[in-house]
């Protein structure tokens, strides 16, 4: 009698094991009419609107708040009329109309990402910053292989650093900050070509991967995180493309490498509040077009050399809270429009110099950068040396929600915000995070320009995303440079200041976050926020330098704009582009993300290659990583493309989608 019982169980089981199988297979190709739970008297154009209204119905059963009821028409099959959702005509049929693109930034929306979401097989942009979704990216990700553009910043996502997103194989913009991703970098990720890589404000913890150097980033911005070791050599490698790099509030350690120098095309350079130890390596003087370069809050001695106070474009120098004793005549120069801010060093006959019973320690044993650290072997960090390690100080910088903007019809570059103590209005302060550590606002990374592709009525879809530079957060002592959405960011505005109140402009949609203040024991010199521009539908590399408050461009650059991308950028979306945040994060987050303007992308061909640029976004930059809650969101004004602001906060938010061929 047992016999059968145990049968019954087992069809039961392989039954149910069936009828799994089949819903699963099904999802992800054309889902046979009746099997989705879709009235079959409900019709679509093509099969494609069928599974795009399956993803967005399953979507929004999973969301458990919409304060601002962005979703509350998705209702019906229309789904082309759904707010967020923008619709283009397929790049490999030209007859068929498809979504293109979602854009949700600063919504406020609370929830978390369904596999059905890999049914959206046509998008070429996927912007949600400043929420709360939560949970991981699911892997079904990985079937979106015309993603262009995918900016989750400023939510509540978690685990290691998502995978997924490394095999998408058209994807040029990433931004992934102020979340709660932890673990080591992979390196793979170095490998993969991207022009914007915005990663501040998470919990990654690993040394920098030695293959550092083969990416061909415009920006990168890996500011309040947890990651130790040395700056690998390889570095010098990115000198063709490399405009900012924002690597603040963080455990380096070591000598800086000499192949610093060979970054001929870098604007912004930001390595404050870290443990950097020995001498300025002498090639820094091959920084021609260095603006912003701020080195404080280590653990830095010798001279200042001649051949950095002397650069040509240099307008804001900071190394204070270091242990130098010697400046070269070039940094004792005035020039106008320059700034020095040279506070608790060694130097004699300077006003506010740490003590000679601080500086002695330091000075008397001088660090051999040839024999240790990471000059003679980046594979080994060095000893740090036996300075008081500088105390970190992050002001919560939070991208507030921007206000969705009506994409403007090309895109446009936000710059990221640089580091420059000239006065500028900083954003509102956060609310001070419980250890102040200064968090220079990343830099906004501005999309290379993609071809322009024939022009297609699709409107662009703007969404700013959280600046990577977000303005920098208030802190006790002024604000710590970063790129506005300040990544680079005002972020994208693609015009959107960073988090913080006036957020920076930032250079690329993406968020530009202006680097927070930092609260320094000391008092440091607030860094000029650096418009970063989005990058355009042609993918413009966002610029770095923005003003914190201000967003200038959409894409989120740090201190200068990225260069343009030329990888085609992703089909250009037909439905109206999505408002442009300000840098700062939704209600949440305390500073708004720098909205994004993007044009509508032209339609060329519907070949695959997408050029059509991503809706530009002005995303607001996500909230600091230690500031509890949000602030309210704070929309930032944009910033002209490639204006460099003086401050380094930078303002970021989501690029314009870049103009595809097709779209």
């Amino acid at each position: 009698m047992a016999f059968p019982t145990i049968m019954k169980a087992f069809g039961c089981l392989l039954l149910l094991s069936l009828f799994s199988f089949s819903f699963v297979s099904s999802t992800f190709e054309e889902v046979p009419q009746g099997s989705d739970g879709v009235d079959d008297h409900v019709t679509f154009d093509n099969p494609r609107l069928r599974n795009a209204y399956i993803a967005l119905q399953a979507w929004k059963k999973a969301i458990f708040s919409d304060p601002k009821n962005m979703t509350a028409n998705w209702v019906g099959p229309n789904v082309c009329s759904y707010n967020g959702v923008f619709c283009a005509r397929a790049l490999d049929d030209q007859n068929l109309t498809v979504v293109a693109g979602i854009d949700l930034n600063s919504g406020d929306i609370a929830g978390h990402l369904v596999t059905q979401l890999g049914l959206l097989t046509d998008i070429a942009l996927f912007h949600i910053n400043s929420n709360r979704f939560c949970g991981i990216i699911p892997e079904e990700f990985s079937k979106l292989t015309l993603l262009y553009e995918l900016d989750v910043s400023n939510n509540r996502f978690v685990g290691t650093f998502p995978k997924v997103v490394i095999g998408l194989p058209s994807l040029k913009y990433l931004d992934l900050r102020y979340n709660d991703f932890e673990g080591p970098l992979p390196p793979e990720l170095f490998d993969k070509p991207l022009d914007a890589l915005l990663l501040n404000n998470n919990r990654f913890s690993s040394n920098i991967p030695e293959n550092l150097g083969n990416s061909p980033v415009s920006v990168i911005v890996l500011a309040n995180n947890e990651l130790t070791g040395c700056m690998p050599k390889s570095i010098g490698n990115m000198d063709k493309t490399l405009n900012e790099l924002v690597f603040s509030n963080n455990n380096f350690t070591g000598c800086l490498p000499e192949e610093v120098g060979m970054l001929g095309n870098l604007e912004v350079f930001d390595i404050s509040y870290n443990n950097y130890i020995g001498t300025l390596p002498k090639t820094l003087g091959g920084l021609r077009v260095l603006s912003n370069i701020d080195i404080g809050h280590n653990n830095f001695s010798g001279s200042v050399p001649d051949s950095v106070c002397g650069l040509p474009s240099l307008l804001n120098f900071t190394y204070s809270y270091n242990y130098f004793q010697e400046e070269m005549k070039a940094c004792l120069a005035t020039r106008p429009n320059l700034v020095f801010d040279f506070k608790k060093n060694c130097l004699p006959d300077k006003p506010d110099q740490r003590t000679p019973q601080e500086c002695f320690p330091v000075v008397r044993h001088p660090v051999n950068c040839e024999a240790v650290g990471c000059r003679s072997n980046p594979l080994h960090p060095s000893p740090v040396d036996s300075s008081p390690p500088q105390p970190k100080h992050e002001t919560p910088s939070t991208p507030k929600p921007e206000h969705p903007a009506q994409p403007s019809p090309t895109p446009s570059d936000e710059k990221p915000a640089t580091h420059t103590p000239t006065p500028k209005p900083e954003p509102p302060k956060a609310s001070p995070s419980p250890s102040p550590k200064p968090t220079p606002t990343p830099p906004v990374v501005k999309p290379s320009p993609l071809p322009q592709p024939v022009p297609s009525p699709t409107p662009p879809v703007a969404s700013p995303p959280p600046p990577v530079h977000s303005p920098p957060p208030p802190s006790p002592p002024p604000p710590v440079p970063s790129p506005p959405p300040p990544v680079h960011s005002p972020p994208p505005p693609v015009h959107s200041p960073p988090p913080p109140s006036p957020p920076p402009p930032v250079h690329s949609p993406p968020p530009p976050s202006p680097p927070p203040p930092v609260p320094s024991p000391p008092p440091p010199s607030p860094p000029p926020p650096v418009p970063s521009p989005p990058p355009p539908v042609h993918s413009p590399p966002p610029p770095v330098h923005s003003p914190p408050p201000p967003v200038r461009s959409p894409p989120p650059p740090v201190h200068s704009p990225p260069p343009p991308v030329h990888s085609p950028p992703p089909p250009p979306v037909h439905s109206p582009p999505p408002p442009p945040v300000h840098s700062p994060p939704p209600p949440p987050v305390h500073s708004p993300p720098p909205p994004v303007h993007s044009p509508p992308p032209p339609v060329h061909s519907p070949p695959p290659p997408v050029h059509s640029p991503p809706p530009p976004v002005h995303s607001p930059p996500p909230a600091p990583v230690h500031s509890p809650p949000p602030p309210t969101p704070t929309p930032s004004p944009p910033v002209d493309d490639f204006s460099l602001p003086d401050n380094i906060g930078a303002l970021y938010s989501s690029p314009p989608p870049p103009t595809i061929q097709g779209y």
